[in-house]
């Protein structure tokens, strides 16, 4: 593991004595799948089971951040749908304001992101034909009644769609997500992109990992802290 500060590297292998080998080696195996040229947005999205749905499909496909976007509607999990899925995952709220879509496609803007949004009332790339070699990629979904907002339909860098033969105009959100990942994960893993994480981010993530799944945390960190002072 690579850490900068050489009291959190002690820290992580104390932690990591505390949990079974096949624990930690189950982590190591999932962090190696992990990723972030991939990144899911959702925005505005207030059916527990739906958002609940989302997050356990990016915990399947590998996607590592998830960033929940709450201008009008408050992002419920429902822990019986999510499955413990969140705790694996980094999320970002962003909720601080009226308008809160603009900071996050600037945010991911800034971080190299194209700001790529799912809706099907655009003439846009269909999902067979996306093209994710352009670039790290975050996609944008809108919620159960109205899609995605006025602002990220009209700031995207990119628009996508999944091809449809019926007569129902659009998937629910949750199974738009389990098709777009699973297809662009898909075709992320069989390239020759660069897309697993850093060492350093793996690091980091792993030592979260141990320190939400090892219980009181807190006071072990304490007495382990002690014997610096």
């Amino acid at each position: 593991m690579m850490f900068v500060d050489k009291k959190k590297e002690e820290l992580f292998n104390h932690l990591k004595e505390l949990v079974t080998q096949a624990r930690f080696n189950n982590y190591v195996k999932n962090i190696n799948q992990r990723t972030r040229y991939l990144t899911v947005v959702l925005e505005d999205i207030y059916q527990p089971h739906n958002a609940s749905a989302v997050l356990r499909t990016c915990d399947c496909f590998g996607i590592q951040d998830v960033h929940i976007i709450e201008n009008k509607n408050e992002y419920i999990i429902n822990p019986d749908v999510a499955l413990g899925s969140s705790k694996w995952l980094n999320l970002s709220n962003y909720n601080s304001k009226k308008n809160n879509s603009p900071e996050v496609v600037a945010g991911l803007r800034k971080k190299g992101y194209r700001i790529v949004a799912t809706t099907p009332h655009t003439d846009g790339v269909k999902l067979e034909d996306f093209d994710i070699s352009k670039g790290k990629i975050a996609i944008f979904l809108g919620n159960e009644k109205d899609g995605l907002s006025d602002y990220i339909i009209n700031e995207a860098d990119e628009y996508l769609k999944i091809p449809m033969y019926g007569f129902t105009e659009s998937f629910n959100i949750s199974v738009s997500a389990a098709i777009i990942l699973h297809h662009l994960s898909y075709k992320l893993r069989s390239s020759k992109i660069q897309w697993p994480l850093s060492p350093e981010e793996k690091s980091e993530i792993l030592f979260s990992w141990l320190r939400d799944n090892i219980k009181k945390v807190e006071l072990i960190e304490k007495k382990f802290y002690e014997k610096y002072r």
